[in-house]
């Protein structure tokens, strides 16, 4: 009886040291940076805004796709590394008027970690005024 108590309080420990250390690399300080999207004629445009973090960011990537086809990436997003603050994308629209597109954008910072920053359904409007 006392060598399974004893088995029983060892595997307690083992297990906690394991739970207890996954959780020291979680990240309590949420890192602060912002994009903004809007349509602009036949146009997306994305603008990285930074923020209080923005120091700590290696790269920003940018990602527009139809909501209909969201494996299909639409040209004009891409991966910039360093951007500065007021990095503008500029992606073509016009063969979906009507249509619903995904505008995703990505931090990676100096850290390793990557956060999206951006995750937006914006609707192209049927005619552009």
């Amino acid at each position: 009886v006392i060598l399974m108590v004893a088995i029983t309080v060892i595997l307690a420990a083992i297990i906690a040291m394991f739970v207890f250390g996954m959780a020291s690399g979680v990240d309590t300080q949420p890192k602060i940076v912002a994009a903004t999207a809007q349509v602009s004629g036949d146009y997306v445009v994305v603008t990285y805004q930074g923020g209080q973090d923005h120091g700590e960011v290696a790269s920003v990537n940018c990602t527009v796709a139809d909501a209909d086809e969201p494996e299909t990436n639409l040209p004009g997003g891409a991966q910039v590394p360093s951007p500065s603050v007021g990095h503008k994308w500029t992606v073509p629209t016009a063969d979906l008027k009507g249509k619903t597109v995904v505008v995703t954008v990505s931090a990676e910072f100096k850290d390793g970690s990557e956060k999206i920053i951006l995750d937006k359904n914006i609707r192209i409007p049927a005619s552009s005024s």
